[in-house]
């Protein structure tokens, strides 16, 4: 499944699904199956291309709108539909995108300088009336954004020019302009949005967006069709694919094939099974990137025995993940200390106090069950049996949890593993009611914003939807909201870290570990990139022609 990643957006990785492995031979950029070689980019395309047919492995998108998207499929394919303010870049950096600068004249205000050569799809040139209509239309709750979080602090948008948005805040919020990576910051055309209604980004309703790729079609079930923005604003990323087809293949026996056969050009979030056929495949290369996920098991309520961090760390003691890795990951994931992925903030400008204060927790923990059972021993309640969900058909999730199962059976806890049908598995992390009878779930999240914060907010703000168990430690909420309030890089990072420090030691969450980015790209393609930065940019815009041959 997955979890949160920067909001409340949760979804179901539901359809990784097993594959008898192909010979794990060599090939691709990994040296090896157990080290894999990483790299944000592939090498840049040299030509056209007619037509690009990519996967969305997670399955049909249930919306393009912007402000409702916070999943794998979705995020795909509006990267390269609606443009956002400011641009993710593959090494998880900021740029410049719809606004070409912001400056912060006093703590409580954000002011947005905008281009003034876009245009939408229709030819309709964008001014900041659109960017207001985009963000505000994110309050009401009829719209039913994932990004209403966001604008908890914002007290009001306003057009202060044709091209210029200014944002007044009731207290100083450093996150804000950061979301606007996403589709928080995504710009519609605001005489469209008011005409389509509650039907923007439906495949009736249809989109109008500045992206690289013009929305052409979306016939339900079946595919949704893109075409080349001919007067892209950004001149770098005008596509050389003429057009762009997305396919839903979920079943992995059929995905490997499609990727073998070239009908399918490529696709992110390949399956561990399925990148054992792809590493030594001719068709194409298997790219391994830097990746924002994170798996981890979380308490799905303060009664479960796992809200007890005692619990919680004696399975971690329990827990080899070295021998995690190789086996269930097949090499492609890495340890690390928290559930936050180091790329999050890795290339900001306050990366070496993040680094700091990262090296300063404890290690990983190695196996040790007779720690483990002391902690059991000393644990309350004395509920000893454990039933963590996971989605139906996730092998990967369904091998992590057999082995925590093995682990846990040494000190005396009981691991049932129950597997739920995705939209079962989806809904629990929105409807408390289905939630009962579980202990824990198995998740899959990312952070999608370069800011570590965040993500922390989520599990530890007593006002959280997300803090399941009611963690509440008043000195890391403190910690957090003042981190957030900082807009000096440096300081909001020594906050983050010393929550960070304090909130390790107590939240119930038993980190598994960090999943690399697999895409795999057809030999006849080049050019987008590798790491999980996709997720919020216009990959599909990179790609072009090798002048190989389809296999």
């Amino acid at each position: 499944m997955h979890a949160p990643r920067t909001a409340l957006a949760l979804t179901v990785l539901s359809a990784l699904l097993t594959l008898s492995a192909c010979s794990p031979g060599g090939g691709g950029t990994s040296s090896s199956p157990q080290s894999p070689k990483l790299t944000s980019t592939t090498p840049a395309a040299s030509g056209a291309l007619d037509e690009v047919t990519w996967n969305l492995p997670l399955g049909e998108p249930t919306t393009l709108d912007p402000a409702k998207v916070g999943d794998y499929s979705p995020s795909t394919v509006v990267s390269n539909l609606c443009d956002p303010l400011l641009r993710l870049k593959a090494d998880y950096s900021v740029a410049p995108g719809l606004a070409t600068s912001w400056k912060r004249p006093d703590p409580r205000t954000l002011v947005l300088e905008l281009r003034d050569d876009v245009t939408f799809w229709n030819g309709h040139p964008m001014t900041a009336k659109d960017v207001v209509a985009s963000l505000e239309r994110q309050r009401d709750p009829a719209t039913q954004s994932v990004n209403t979080q966001v604008l908890a602090t914002v007290s009001t948008i306003t057009a202060t020019g044709d091209h210029q948005v200014t944002v007044r805040f009731k207290s100083p919020d450093e996150l804000f302009l950061k979301y606007l990576v996403n589709g928080f910051g995504a710009v519609s055309e605001a005489a469209y949005l008011k005409q389509a209604g509650a039907g923007y980004g439906t495949a009736r309703g249809g989109l109008m967006c500045t992206g690289p790729f013009e929305l052409k079609s979306w016939k339900s079930g079946e595919s949704i069709t893109a075409v080349r923005n001919d007067g892209y604003w950004d001149t770098a990323l005008r596509p050389r694919a003429a057009e762009l087809t997305f396919r839903f293949i979920t079943d992995a026996s059929t995905l490997t094939s499609a990727l073998l056969s070239g009908q399918i050009d490529g696709s992110y979030e390949i399956p561990s099974t399925v990148a054992k056929a792809l590493r030594s495949a001719d068709a194409g290369t298997l790219y391994y990137g830097p990746s924002a996920q994170t798996v981890f098991v979380s308490p799905t309520g303060p009664a479960s025995p796992l809200a007890d961090p005692r619990i919680t760390r004696a399975l971690s003691l329990v827990l080899d993940r070295d021998a995690l890795v190789r086996n269930v990951f097949d090499g492609a994931a890495r340890k690390e200390k928290t559930f936050i992925p180091s790329l999050v903030w890795r290339t900001g400008e306050a990366s070496d106090v993040y680094a700091k204060g990262y090296d300063a927790l404890p290690a990983v923990p190695a196996t040790d069950v007779a720690a483990a059972r002391k902690l059991v021993a000393r644990a309350a309640p004395k509920k000893r049996t454990v039933t963590i969900a996971m989605g139906a058909g996730d092998q990967q999730s369904l091998q992590t949890l057999t082995f925590l199962q093995a682990g846990a059976k040494k000190i005396g806890l009981t691991v049932v593993i129950k597997q739920l049908q995705p939209t079962q598995m989806s809904g629990l992390f929105y409807d408390a009611s289905l939630r009962e009878g579980l202990d824990a779930t198995m998740a899959l999240g990312y952070v999608e914003i370069p800011d570590p914060l965040s993500y922390a907010e989520m599990f530890t703000s007593p006002a959280s939807p997300m803090n399941w168990t009611h963690y509440d430690n008043p000195e890391v909420t403190s910690l957090l909201t003042r981190a957030r309030a900082a807009l000096d890089p440096k300081k909001s990072a020594e906050l983050f870290t010393r929550a960070q420090a304090l909130y390790i030691e107590d939240l119930a969450i038993v980190p598994i570990a960090v999943p690399y980015e697999r895409m795999f790209l057809n030999k006849r393609l080049s050019g987008a990139p590798a790491s999980f930065a996709y997720i919020n940019m216009p990959w599909a815009a990179q790609l072009g022609a090798t002048g190989e041959g389809t296999s």
